[in-house]
């Protein structure tokens, strides 16, 4: 199977963009990173986009979609609970025409959920009502291959006691979304994807999208999986009806990739409701959920960004969003055993993202300069134009005479390492260093003025575990 996935890597199909800020290197780059990520995990193919700049750069499909299709770029994915984004967004769309509140109770619209004279629509969209997640296990249970309607989710799971009172924990819900898909439906009148259609997709030009039971046929992706380390084979996807609200969508990454452009630009949906689908909800005790209205909301390496997972039987895919930067990245991929999606979009934001190469290049000049201070502190020297007034401050001469008489005996260090990425503070560039000698380590905390050549204001070293 991986042989033939391999092979059938000739079927890759690329969109170019209007204009190509990727250059050849960097198309190369994300090829390889893709077809590696395929061959490590046997996934059968792949379909992505990328963003940079506020335009959609690149378009490229690799593998095989199914045993008859090679994958290409128009075939749409199932994205899965990536629609969780614009279930909430409609229901943002419906408070903006006054239709509802997201502060109403659940009982206002629906009658004989538990907890629902508590729970509001916006504990529903942000997975922290309380009320049971119907589909927990990354695989398929017996009653998924029996057709199903929200309201039988909704009599099964979201009349159990709740799990926690409303707004206590934050816990991942499918029924959540179920339940919410039903108000937006009561509310607006017409099925949830007519009116994602009218109000989303056909003013953004999404002209790909289906329902995903409409995706489970031959002229779409075929899902695949494997259990443990045998072969991979065609998983059978469920009856109609289950995915819905909570995740009911299939489209081209390219589609998924224009949503993301509007979300960079706050175009189509009223600015403020990008803004509320995006700002992350508090619990009752007033910890930060770090999740939005159907987004993850934070940030990576120092950026901010707004992303989401998706998984259907047989289908996983990321969406993953960095305003500042301008830039997207969307991966599809037709197995749910492996984790070829997230590797890929790994990769290919170190390869896409702007500015990352200065950020490691100030990274290592930090580095090189936190060593070389260090060095001379254990020889009992300094230079003090590399620090700040205040840390001039600190290293009195018995600073400096402490600290000698403490590293030097320790010798040369087997290594000295950054502790993950910079954060600021303050002001100030903050970097943590795990420093190992033979049987012990120490930690060092600096912090830098910005920039490569940035003086440094703070050089503690503390006994590590």
């Amino acid at each position: 199977m991986l042989k033939h996935a391999c092979a059938l890597l000739a079927f890759v199909a690329a969109v170019p963009a209007t204009a190509q800020p990727l250059t050849a290197g960097e198309i190369a780059q994300i090829d390889k990173a893709v077809a590696k990520a395929l061959a490590d995990t046997s996934v059968p193919s792949a379909s992505i986009a990328v963003v940079r700049n506020g335009t959609i750069v690149l378009t490229k499909a690799y593998g095989k979609a199914s045993e008859t299709l090679g994958a290409k770029p128009d075939l749409p994915y199932q994205i899965a609970s990536n629609s969780k984004q614009f279930t909430a967004m409609a229901l943002l769309l419906l408070e903006d025409e006054r239709k509802l509140s997201l502060n109403d109770t659940v009982s206002r619209w629906l009658s004989g959920i538990s907890g629902g004279d508590k729970i509001t629509i916006r504990q529903l969209l942000s997975h922290t009502s309380g009320i049971q997640d119907f589909w927990p296990q990354d695989y398929s249970f017996a009653a998924m291959f029996r057709p199903a309607t929200p309201q039988d989710i909704a009599d099964r799971w979201a009349k159990k006691p709740l799990d926690f009172q409303p707004g206590d924990q934050w816990q991942y819900s499918n029924t959540g979304y179920v339940v919410a898909g039903m108000i937006a439906e009561k509310a607006s009148g017409e099925p949830l994807l007519s009116y994602l259609k009218r109000r989303i997709f056909d003013p953004l030009g999404m002209n790909s999208v289906h329902d995903l039971d409409d995706t489970n046929g031959p002229a779409f992706p075929h899902g695949y999986g494997r259990y443990a380390l045998g072969p991979v084979r065609q998983v059978m996807p469920p009856a109609p009806g289950w995915l819905w609200a909570a995740g009911e969508l299939s489209m081209t990454a390219e589609d998924l990739a224009k949503w993301d452009i509007a979300r960079i630009n706050r175009t189509v949906i009223p600015a403020e409701d990008w803004e509320e689908q995006e700002k992350t909800v508090k619990l009752n005790d007033g910890k930060d959920s770090g999740y939005g209205l159907g987004v993850y909301a934070g940030n990576v390496d120092g950026r901010r960004r707004i992303s989401h997972g998706g998984e259907s039987v047989g289908f996983l895919s990321t969406n993953q969003v960095f305003p500042a930067e301008q830039a997207a990245i969307v991966v599809m991929t037709n197995s749910w055993s492996g984790d070829a999606y997230s590797r890929i979009a790994r990769d290919l934001a170190k390869i896409v993202l702007p500015a990352s190469t200065a950020q490691d290049a100030t990274m290592i000049a930090q580095a090189a300069r936190a060593r070389t201070v260090y060095d001379a502190l254990r020889a009992g020297k300094l230079d003090r134009n590399l620090l700040t007034e205040n840390a001039n401050y600190y290293f009195t001469a018995q600073a400096i005479a402490d600290y000698q008489s403490s590293l030097s005996p320790l010798g040369e260090p087997q290594s000295f390492d950054p502790d993950g990425k910079p954060v600021l503070r303050g002001g100030f560039v903050i970097q943590g260093y795990t420093i190992k000698y033979p049987g012990r380590t120490l930690k060092l905390s600096t912090f830098y003025e910005p920039g490569s050549a940035g003086r440094i204001e703070q050089f503690l070293v503390s006994p590590g575990e």
